[in-house]
């Protein structure tokens, strides 16, 4: 594996199957999800998966796996430095 700063790189692994279904791991937590938009936590950033009627079917944090699926539009990753901003943005955005 590569190593980032004299640490060994984090995994992170996307699989994405006709834009019907998703498998993700190296997911470190859940921040929000409804059927527009689910916010992840991943190894290697903040992850912004956006569609239509998106349905978590499995979820073990133990592993770092997510199973999705729905429609799935878009894949949007970000620096986990800005997590808290754009988290608190997309749930004061689902409690209007």
């Amino acid at each position: 594996m590569e190593e980032r700063n004299g640490n060994a790189a984090k995994s992170h692994k996307v699989l994405l199957s006709n834009r019907k279904s998703g498998a993700f791991s190296g997911v470190v937590d859940v921040l929000a999800f409804d059927v527009g938009e689910i916010l992840l936590e991943t190894e290697l950033g903040m992850l912004l998966i956006k569609g239509h009627d998106l349905h978590v079917n499995r979820l073990s944090l133990e592993k770092g796996e997510i199973d999705i699926e729905g429609r799935i539009d878009s894949l949007t990753y970000s620096e986990v430095k800005g997590a808290g901003k754009q988290a608190e943005s997309l749930l004061g955005r689902l409690f209007k």
